[in-house]
């Protein structure tokens, strides 16, 4: 033996993962149209009662979505895709 030890390989360089952000109402995850929409009331178990914007007097116009992924507040306007809401548009934009 010369003495001569093999040399660990360098560390390899690695890139922060890249966070997909939601832009222009479409979900980042398969392209599809997400939906915006009002929360009403927050529910327990991390979900809300959305507006979906049908207006019927009946409440057929709201729905129950998951807002386990994001902070909704009663009043914020929401992305909601495949029920699961995944992004706060803002605060009551109704005035």
């Amino acid at each position: 033996m010369t003495g001569d030890r093999p040399q660990p390989a360098p560390p390899v360089a690695r890139e922060a993962p890249v966070v997909p952000e939601c832009h222009d109402d479409v979900c980042i995850t398969c392209s599809d149209q997400a939906v915006a929409v009002t929360v009403v009331r927050l529910l327990d178990d991390d979900l809300a009662l959305v507006d979906t914007g049908a207006g019927r007097e009946d409440g057929a116009g709201c729905e129950e979505v998951s807002v386990a992924l994001v902070s909704a507040r009663v009043g914020d306007t929401i992305l909601v895709h495949a029920g699961e809401a995944i992004a706060v548009l803002g605060g009551d934009l109704g005035g």
